[in-house]
């Protein structure tokens, strides 16, 4: 019995309500694979790289940076907007540098995924980096970056008692040090 290919999305009408330097947002009128009629109003972004550097004697390398958003500041793995034209292990390489100051050999994409799908196009790309070697930070201008490493044992008591906040963060650890940094032992 072969079977049915479902029907495709049908975009009726689309407008562009603001275009920043980061972000955008779009209004679309559409009707769903499943048939239901909609305006959805979507958040365009070009995609980011979320990156765990790993260094030699096993532990992980996270920053602390102010966010506006939450009016705190965050411990997160080094993360950043996709460039147009850019890779992942490009995009990657250069948050790395800025943020933290490493250069790694190795950059791995071990997981992809959409933060929030529910009204956000963008797709994160989270990045093993290894063979680091330290260096200057070059972070932007509106920058101001805290770098510390912890061991494997450390950021699982941090998991466990909620002391991190960031989802990418969260999710990227715990992929690691539950598929990943198993496979190393």
């Amino acid at each position: 019995m072969a079977k049915t290919k479902p029907p495709a999305l049908q975009v009726l009408k689309s407008e562009i309500v603001h275009q920043g330097p980061v972000f955008g947002v779009r209004r679309d009128e559409i009707i769903e694979p499943t048939g239901v009629r909609a305006t959805r109003e979507v958040i365009t972004h070009s995609g980011s790289v979320v990156v765990l550097p790993v260094l030699p004697d096993g532990r992980l390398v996270l920053i602390r940076q102010y966010r506006y958003a939450t009016r705190q500041f965050l411990w997160e793995l080094v993360a950043g907007r996709m460039d147009e034209g850019e890779t992942p292990k490009q995009a990657a390489a250069r948050e790395l540098l800025e943020e933290t100051g490493y250069r790694a050999k190795r950059f791995k994409v071990f997981l992809d995924m959409f933060p929030t799908p529910g009204f956000l196009e963008e797709k994160m790309f989270l990045l093993l980096a290894e063979g680091l070697t330290a260096g200057t930070a070059q972070p932007e201008e509106d920058e101001h970056i805290e770098v510390k490493s912890y061991a494997p044992n450390e950021l699982k008591r941090m998991l466990q008692k909620g002391l991190l906040h960031d989802a990418k963060t969260v999710s990227g650890l715990l992929y690691y040090l539950t598929f990943l940094k198993k496979s190393k032992r």
